[in-house]
């Protein structure tokens, strides 16, 4: 009972969002993507949200290659929980994105709750020039992008990590989520402890609110009351004020560079672990205590590090 009170924190280092022409800081090589994770641990994060790119381009890559360059260098250095992408990119197929899951059967994996509008093109009105020619129109293609996850997607990927032990961040980017995920709790596809990512300030999901907190929350114990665990990220600048409000109303936190390039008003983070320590600085000044990854691992009730296949 004592270790379920305190927080996790998760820190995602890079994503498919931002691209490398928007900071110096993003990690792209395998030697900085590890660089920032090992960092992001030293600073108390428990798990690590790990996304890859091409080293050269910066350009997502979803295959079991490109993370094979840097996970068992994290493992090897690191006690902290490693928690791989099932989201990949927007622009890839669900077929494409568990590939790394099911290939790693990693403690944790990420698994998007519903398909969504997806835009990122608002960012063209801040950034003008680009580094390499896949940028722009990654950002400009989404004014016509859903991301795909449909029931059939989501129970395929449930179904083709459901014998590697692998536990799931459920990232809820709107409230038809949730029911979305009661739906496959109900069918007994997906077992509790659930650990609910709720995921705001992304274009076509819910916004950034006071109360869109709230009411992510309030339908999350109606939904599930005992049986979950509720994490929030706030996209952008948005992202310590939620993780503030969300700790205090009993929540865990992510950031990274991955949710945000921002360690405060016009100064960009060097590194995730500069957000991690932000964080962390927070959430001990409410009064919280931050979670080791082994007190994370009993929270969530993971199969523990020596299971993962990497």
């Amino acid at each position: 009972m004592a270790a379920a009170r305190k927080v996790i924190i998760t820190c995602a280092m890079t994503g498919a969002i931002h691209t490398p022409s928007m900071s110096l800081h993003l990690p792209v090589t395998p030697d900085e993507i590890v660089a920032d994770a090992l960092g992001a641990a030293e600073a108390g994060a428990a798990i690590l949200h790990l996304h890859a790119r091409d080293p050269e381009t910066g350009k997502p890559d979803q295959t079991p290659e490109a993370f094979a360059r840097f996970l068992p260098r994290i493992k090897q250095r690191s006690n902290a929980v490693i928690n791989l992408t099932t989201g990949g990119s927007p622009f890839m197929s669900p077929a494409e994105r568990v590939k790394p899951a099911a290939h790693f059967k990693p403690e944790v994996a990420s698994l998007n709750m519903g398909s969504m509008n997806f835009g990122l093109f608002p960012m063209l009105e801040r950034y003008k020039e680009f580094k390499h020619d896949w940028e722009r129109a990654h950002l400009e293609n989404s004014r016509d992008l859903v991301f795909r996850n449909s029931f059939k997607d989501i129970e395929y990927i449930l179904r083709t990590c459901a014998d590697n032990g692998t536990r799931f961040e459920f990232e809820c980017y709107d409230i038809g989520h949730l029911y979305n995920l009661k739906h496959f709790l109900d069918r007994g596809l997906v077992k509790p402890p659930l650990f609910v990512q709720s995921v705001f300030g992304i274009l076509g999901g819910i916004g950034t609110h006071a109360e869109d907190v709230a009411h992510m929350k309030r339908t999350a114990d109606r939904l599930f009351g005992e049986d979950y665990r509720w994490s929030v990220l706030g996209a952008g600048a948005a992202q310590m004020r939620i993780a503030a409000q969300a700790a205090a109303m009993g929540g865990n936190v992510r950031v990274g560079l991955e949710d945000s390039l921002w360690a405060g008003p016009k100064r960009l983070a060097k590194s995730s672990g500069e957000q991690v320590r932000i964080v962390r600085a927070i959430l001990e000044g409410l009064g919280l205590e931050i979670a080791t990854p082994d007190e994370a691992r009993a929270i969530l009730s993971l199969k523990g590090a020596d299971r993962v296949a990497f």
